[in-house]
């Protein structure tokens, strides 16, 4: 069972940038999962793979991981890429897109 230490990242839905400076632990599964035959749901006796643990910065995640005895991978996130735009660049005479309208 290895743990996978990653910084948790922008929702696909979202503009902002709110809950993406922590850095989550997760459990790897140990046990496989099963059906309930009565209500079909899915259930696991793998209480660990149902944790997520957040720490403010990645070297308090190493830490715990490394405390604990815990195998871990680090996942380092791609850095994000801005490219500031302004309003007034939709009406360069120099733009590359054609005019739309």
């Amino acid at each position: 069972m290895r743990a996978r230490i990653y910084r948790q990242s922008k929702p696909s839905t979202q503009s902002g940038q709110a809950r993406t400076h922590t850095w989550v632990l997760e459990y790897g599964q140990s046990r496989p999962r099963h059906v309930d035959t009565l209500m079909g749901w899915t259930g696991s006796a793998d209480t660990p793979s149902q944790l997520r643990l957040q720490f403010p910065d990645q070297d308090s995640a190493v830490a715990y991981a490394a405390r604990e005895g815990i195998a871990f991978d680090i996942e380092i996130p791609a850095p994000r890429l801005r490219r500031p735009k302004a309003y007034a660049d939709n009406f360069r005479y120099d733009r590359i897109q054609n005019w739309t309208h």
